[in-house]
């Protein structure tokens, strides 16, 4: 079995690293250089460095950011927000990103993912999906989670794969800074029906909480925040209560 992978999680607005509760009541953490710094140090598996408000403010992403926090990192580094067309992605790559995640730009122009992954590989091309559960049913939303995308998660995750994207970032909006847990049986809905690697964001409050997703929610990957931001959990200690628990990580 591959190994399960732990990723922190540097959400910016403003050149700084922030955190919210179900995509609101939003505050400032840190320097994501330091803090990116800081997790490769510790031996995170990968970091992903999403600019939240991009898309929002029709901006494109802090290219310069991207380059400064890519200088001191060893591990694979993914960054989205703000990308539109293939310039975008070939400007992050240049500046030092691994893979480039798509959200609002994915749903708005779907071809854009068969385009990105004809041009770079589907390696490079991870798509977010930022869904919340209404009524039984998962529905996508872009622009930070403001608008209702008229996308169902598990059908748009579905038709991502087939375009060619490499993995599915999905972040539960009902879970995100609840600090609840994940969104596992959604999270194994998807693992289930689809090939390629799903990433569990939103939720996370304790050890046992990743430990649940790897298992009952069938995820790939796990990612996080705030747990880690605030130091409650650090990814060694982390990583050696899934060891524990016969969960495969790298340590």
């Amino acid at each position: 079995m591959l190994a399960k992978r732990i990723i922190p999680c540097l959400d910016v607005r403003n050149g700084q690293t922030v955190k919210g509760i179900n995509f609101v009541n939003i505050r400032e953490v840190g320097d994501p250089v330091e803090m990116g710094a800081a997790y490769a140090e510790q031996g995170a598996d990968e970091l992903v460095f999403l600019d939240i408000t991009a898309s929002h403010e029709g901006r494109k992403t802090f290219v310069e950011l991207v380059r400064r926090i890519a200088l001191h990192l060893n591990i694979p580094f993914t960054v989205g927000g703000g990308i539109s067309e293939l310039k975008d992605i070939e400007s992050l790559l240049a500046a030092g990103a691994d893979k480039v995640s798509l959200n609002s730009a994915a749903i708005r122009n779907p071809e854009l993912i068969d385009q990105m992954a004809m041009n770079f590989g589907s390696q490079f091309v991870v798509i977010a999906i930022d869904a919340k559960e209404e009524a039984g049913k998962w529905s996508a939303y872009i622009n930070g989670g403001r608008i209702p995308a008229g996308r169902e998660l598990f059908s748009w995750a579905k038709e991502a794969e087939d375009r060619g994207a490499g993995e599915i970032l999905f972040t539960s909006m009902n879970h995100d800074g609840t600090k609840n847990g994940f969104a596992c049986d959604a999270l194994a809905t998807l693992s289930d029906g689809l090939s390629i690697p799903v990433i569990a964001s939103g939720g996370a409050g304790n050890m046992e909480h990743f430990a649940e997703v790897f298992t009952k929610g069938k995820a790939d990957a796990g990612l996080a925040a705030s747990i880690f931001h605030f130091n409650e959990i650090t990814v060694p200690q982390l990583k050696y209560f899934l060891a524990e628990r016969k969960i495969p990580v790298r340590l």
